[in-house]
C-alpha cells in the first residue's frame, strides 16, 4: 500500500462585484469593447475585491468552502499552503493570517510564488509533506487580488485578469499504488528563469524597495504556453502508464480561451470535457483551477472515479501538471 494525498474538498469564492467588458471600459476610460476582448481572450466578466478585501480574506472564504465541503472541522488542519503573487504583506505570509482566520490548527502555514502555477507547485509540496508523515489534512489554495496590480491604461494586460480564490484540502489515504487510485497520481513541475521578463510584475522589495505593476509580452507568452503544456501533459500520462483516452476531464489554468480550446484539441478532447471559467472570470491566476476544480465538482460533472488533469503556464517562467484521480 502507499499513501496518496485525496481531495477531501473543493471550495471557491468570487468577490461580490462582477463587471462586464463594457462596465470595465467605462469605468477606467479604455479605448475597448466587448467585441474586441472577447474575440481575442474569451473573457466576459470579472470579479474585482472590494477595498476591504485582502488575499487572505479570499483564500480564508474559499478554505472555509473547501473543509465544508469535505466536513472537516478547521481544528483538524495540519497545514496550509497558499499559491499567491499577490500577498497581503511581505510577511506574515498570507497563509498565516488565513490559519488565524478560519481557526486552524497550530500546524505550518507559508505561502508559494509561481505565478499562475503556484496550485500546482502547493499540489507538490504538500504531498511530499503528507507522504514525508508531516501532516494529514492540508488546504492547498490559489489566491489573487490581481485587479490591483495591472496597469489600467495597458488595455492589453488589464482586461485579463480578476480577484478570486479556491481551494482544495488534501487528506491522507492508502492506495494500492496503481494509476486506478483515488487522490494525486503526480505531478510534474518546471521552470526556466531565461524567460521571466516575459511576464512578471515590476520591482520588489528586494530590488526596488516596492512593487510595481504587472508587465506582460502577450504573444511571447502564447508562443511558449501551448507547447509547453502539451509536454507537461504527456509527461505526467506517461508517468502513469494512461494515454489521452483516459483523460475524463482537463481543468486548464484560465488565462485564455484560444490556449484553453487549443489544448483540448492537442489531447482529443470534446469541448464538454474541459472545464472552462475564463469566460467569467477572467485569469485569477494561481486562483484559475481550483475555482475551476470548485464549480464542477460542485455541479456534479466531476464525479467519484473519474480522472481529471490539471495543467498551467506562468511567470518564472513556470509551468506544471498535476494527475488526480476522484
Amino acid at each position: 500500500m502507499v499513501m496518496r494525498a485525496l481531495i477531501a474538498g473543493c471550495g471557491g469564492y468570487l468577490p461580490p462585484l462582477r463587471l462586464s467588458n463594457d462596465e470595465l471600459a467605462a469605468r477606467h476610460g479604455l479605448e475597448t469593447s466587448d467585441a474586441w476582448i472577447q474575440d481575442r481572450t474569451g473573457i466576459k466578466f470579472r470579479h474585482v475585491a472590494a477595498p476591504d478585501e485582502a488575499a487572505s480574506d479570499l483564500a480564508a472564504a474559499a478554505a472555509r468552502a473547501a473543509l465544508a465541503d469535505a466536513g472537516l472541522p478547521a481544528a483538524q488542519v495540519d497545514g496550509i499552503i497558499v499559491a499567491t503573487t499577490t500577498p497581503d504583506s511581505g510577511f506574515p505570509a498570507t497563509a498565516a493570517r488565513v490559519q488565524a482566520k478560519i481557526g486552524a490548527g497550530p500546524g505550518f502555514a507559508f505561502d508559494i510564488t509561481a505565478a499562475c502555477t503556484g496550485f500546482i507547485y502547493g499540489l507538490s509540496v504538500a504531498e511530499a509533506m503528507m507522504r514525508a508523515g508531516h501532516a494529514r489534512h492540508v488546504l492547498v489554495i490559489g489566491a489573487e487580488v490581481y485587479t490591483r496590480i495591472v496597469d489600467w491604461t495597458d488595455r492589453g494586460t488589464c482586461v485579463l485578469f480578476g480577484d478570486g480564490a479556491g481551494a482544495v484540502l488534501l487528506s491522507a489515504g492508502e492506495g494500492a499504488g496503481s494509476n486506478k487510485d483515488r487522490g494525486l497520481l503526480s505531478t510534474h513541475l518546471h521552470a526556466d528563469g531565461r524567460h521571466g521578463d516575459i511576464l512578471a510584475i515590476e520591482g520588489g522589495a528586494g530590488s526596488t524597495g516596492g512593487t510595481g505593476l504587472l508587465r506582460m509580452a502577450g504573444k511571447e507568452v502564447f508562443r511558449h504556453a501551448v507547447s509547453k503544456l502539451a509536454a507537461v501533459v504527456d509527461e505526467a500520462l506517461a508517468a502513469n502508464g494512461l494515454t489521452h483516452a483516459d483523460i475524463d476531464w482537463l481543468v486548464p489554468h484560465q488565462a485564455n480561451l484560444r490556449i484553453i480550446e487549443a489544448m483540448g484539441k492537442k489531447l482529443n478532447l470534446q469541448p464538454g470535457r474541459v472545464v472552462v471559467t475564463v469566460d467569467r472570470h477572467a485569469n485569477t491566476s494561481a486562483a484559475s483551477i481550483p475555482l475551476a476544480l470548485a464549480e464542477a465538482r460542485g455541479d456534479g460533472r466531476i464525479k467519484n472515479g473519474d480522472l481529471v488533469v490539471m495543467e498551467a503556464i506562468g511567470g518564472g517562467l513556470t509551468w506544471g501538471s498535476a494527475i488526480a484521480r476522484f
